[in-house]
């Protein structure tokens, strides 16, 4: 577990925590107020794009099995009695639109430890002199070593501060995780699958599986799209407020790139009712 640990963070924690130092040292050198609170949003924006070709190739394979579900409940009905058979024809499915079943895997498991060490990076910079001695530790060259925590003010917030103390550093910081949960949400909302349309002209065998493929999706945007918000809101109110800064930018992102590779997704109705108010 040891060689696992020093693996992690030769590989991938060390190498952030000296991208985060370098930008907070350039910001300051040019006098940039916050320069803490710039510098993790610039080094999440380096880190997704870093990342875009992994996170476009999962959108994309999430997009084309969402499409292709209406297709394999028709092929689940067809083939209820025999397993085998099944199978073969979801392969042969697969196959025909040209979807690999585990594609949306492999990205996902190759920005994982990435994610799992800015998140680190940026907890240690909000863990007093723990923090600050586990930074000093891996940085490549002494003459970076930070004597003090950078300072943790931006825009106003303390980023070292926690929602959850609202109560000692105002009530205002109670926008932070509300703000989280609602850019989740969206973000959330957008990859639920769009209802499959039903047709006056379908069977009422199709209108049957088309029932059931909305039934499904439903169960998905319940699940997903609520008790996520909630459960990463909760999270900014109990960390410190820099590590909403890391994920409200990251969930920006996430947000335009799903867009780019599948519009807007399960929220196209409510964008569409907003646009009129645009004009």
């Amino acid at each position: 577990m040891q060689i696992i640990f020093d693996l992690f963070n030769t590989l991938f924690f060390a190498p952030l925590v000296n991208l985060l130092v370098l930008i907070i040292r350039a910001l300051e050198s040019l006098g940039v107020a916050g320069a803490l609170g710039f510098a993790i949003i610039i080094m999440t924006i380096g880190i997704r794009l870093l990342i875009w070709p992994f996170m476009s190739s999962q959108l994309k394979s999430a997009k084309k099995m969402a499409d292709m579900k209406p297709h394999l409940d028709q092929l689940k009905n067809k083939h209820k009695d025999d397993k085998q058979a099944l199978a073969k024809a979801q392969m042969d499915l697969y196959k025909e639109h040209g979807v690999n079943p585990a594609g949306g895997c492999v990205p996902a498991l190759i920005q994982l430890p990435i994610l799992i060490a800015l998140y680190q990076v940026i907890l240690a910079m909000f863990d007093g002199a723990n923090g600050l001695e586990r930074i000093n530790k891996v940085l490549y060259n002494s003459s970076w070593h930070l004597s003090s925590p950078p300072d943790p003010h931006f825009l106003g917030f303390n980023l070292g501060s926690k929602p959850s103390d609202f109560a000692a550093v105002g009530v205002f910081v109670l926008l932070i995780p509300i703000i989280t949960g609602l850019l989740q949400f969206f973000q959330s909302k957008m990859m639920v699958p769009t209802p499959v349309k039903v047709y006056p002209k379908d069977s009422p065998k199709e209108k049957k599986e088309k029932d059931e493929a909305s039934d499904a999706a439903a169960a998905v945007q319940s699940q997903m799209v609520y008790l996520m918000p909630v459960m990463i809101g909760y999270f900014a109110f109990s960390f410190p407020i820099g590590l909403s800064i890391y994920w409200n930018t990251f969930t920006l992102l996430g947000i335009y790139h799903q867009y780019r590779v599948g519009g807007w997704g399960g929220m196209k109705e409510f964008v569409s009712r907003l646009r009129p108010l645009g004009k």
